[in-house]
């Protein structure tokens, strides 16, 4: 139980140096793992087997040995099997790196594409909108529209009101004539009420003219009476 906790924060330990390790230093060890085609930590990097198999071939030809041709032929052999080993790997990146460029190209060619529809959608948006406030316009005024409609057909139909007029102008016509006549009916009475006065007023006068003359007559008959008197007692006396 111990050791096996043990083991446990030392892989926690080495989790926690190696997550807090700085992004440099993991571009660094990548890089160098890439270029010596080193994957693991253990054993001999492919590259230095390589190197070694390709030393080791080129120090047995440089011997002067005339009986040294098969290990001249093993270690190229070797060298050639080494190399084969080393050059699959390789192959195999070339093959990703092309697969990756290869996507990366069709990457930019979607994103170029998802540029332009998102440019289009824009477009759109915008045609959307003016075609959005030009149906606004168009409503308001069919509402517009609609409002006048109602307040003309609350209105009685042009033919009634047509004939309203007429009757109108008729009565109007009527009442026209009705008010001349009256004019003229009124005329007549001022002429007939003026000429009634000016007869009234002559009879006034010729009643007043009569009475002075009746008056007149009345006292110059008593006098002629009193006079008649006088002269009657005056011949009694004598």
């Amino acid at each position: 139980m111990i050791k096996g906790r043990r083991v446990a924060g030392r892989g926690e330990e080495m989790s926690a140096n190696y997550a807090f390790g700085t992004f440099a230093e993991d571009e660094v060890i990548i890089k160098q793992r890439l270029l010596t085609r080193t994957t693991t930590t253990r054993g001999e990097p492919p590259l230095k087997k390589l190197q070694k198999r390709f030393t080791t071939f080129a120090t047995e030809i440089e011997k002067d040995s005339e009986n040294n041709f098969a290990d001249c032929e093993k270690f190229y052999k070797a060298f050639l099997q080494e190399m084969m080993t080393f050059e699959l790997p390789l192959l195999k990146s070339k093959a990703v790196v092309d697969a990756n460029l290869r996507e990366k190209e069709s990457f930019n060619e979607l994103q170029e594409e998802i540029k332009s529809q998102i440019c289009q959608a824009k477009s759109d948006i915008e045609e959307l909108k003016k075609q959005l406030e030009k149906s606004r316009v168009e409503r308001r005024h069919k509402e517009e529209c609609e409002a006048v409609r109602k307040l003309v057909a609350s209105w009685p139909p042009r033919s009634e009101t047509e004939k309203l007029i007429a009757d109108l102008e008729t009565e109007i016509a009527a009442l026209e004539a009705e008010d001349a006549s009256c004019v003229r009916m009124l005329d007549l009475r001022r002429k007939q009420f003026s000429l009634l006065l000016h007869v009234v007023e002559e009879l006034q006068n010729t009643i007043i003219e009569d009475e002075q003359r009746n008056l007149g007559d009345d006292q110059k008959l008593s006098s002629e009476e009193l006079s008649g008197g006088v002269g009657s007692d005056a011949m009694a006396v004598d």
